[in-house]
């Protein structure tokens, strides 16, 4: 079973940035397909971005595109979502996601079809 462990949310104000860790166990990274998504109170969870096990090919929603980044630390089995120029509309819940490596496809959307999340962590973007 693979489990998620998510860390680095917090309040800051808009144009600053955070860190989010996802720590992964039960399978290595790099047989995990990853990415990120957000849900806001009262909306739909939003898909943020992915990446392929490989830590090679990678995709951004529109919304973060310039902002967000997507790393890996595969002797940690970590991924990270460096977040730069926050504003106060990526204010949510964050979760991080996992799949296999033909699921990629899968973090996308709603997530619906997403194996893995994480418990989620509370990012708040004050104006």
């Amino acid at each position: 079973q693979v489990q998620l462990v998510e860390s680095g949310g917090g309040l800051v104000q808009a144009g600053g940035s955070l860190r989010l860790a996802c720590a992964a166990s039960g399978r290595t990274l790099s047989n995990l397909a990853m990415g990120w998504f957000r849900q806001a109170p009262g909306k739909e969870r939003e898909f943020i971005a992915r990446q392929s096990a490989s830590g090679i090919v990678t995709y951004y929603a529109e919304s973060v595109k310039g902002r967000f980044t997507i790393s890996r630390d595969n002797a940690k089995n970590t991924m990270y979502l460096q977040m730069n120029s926050l504003k106060p509309e990526d204010t949510a819940v964050y979760y991080c996601a996992a799949a296999s490596p033909s699921q990629l496809i899968y973090i996308s959307g709603s997530g619906s079809y997403v194996a893995y999340w994480g418990q989620g962590t509370q990012v708040t973007v004050s104006s």
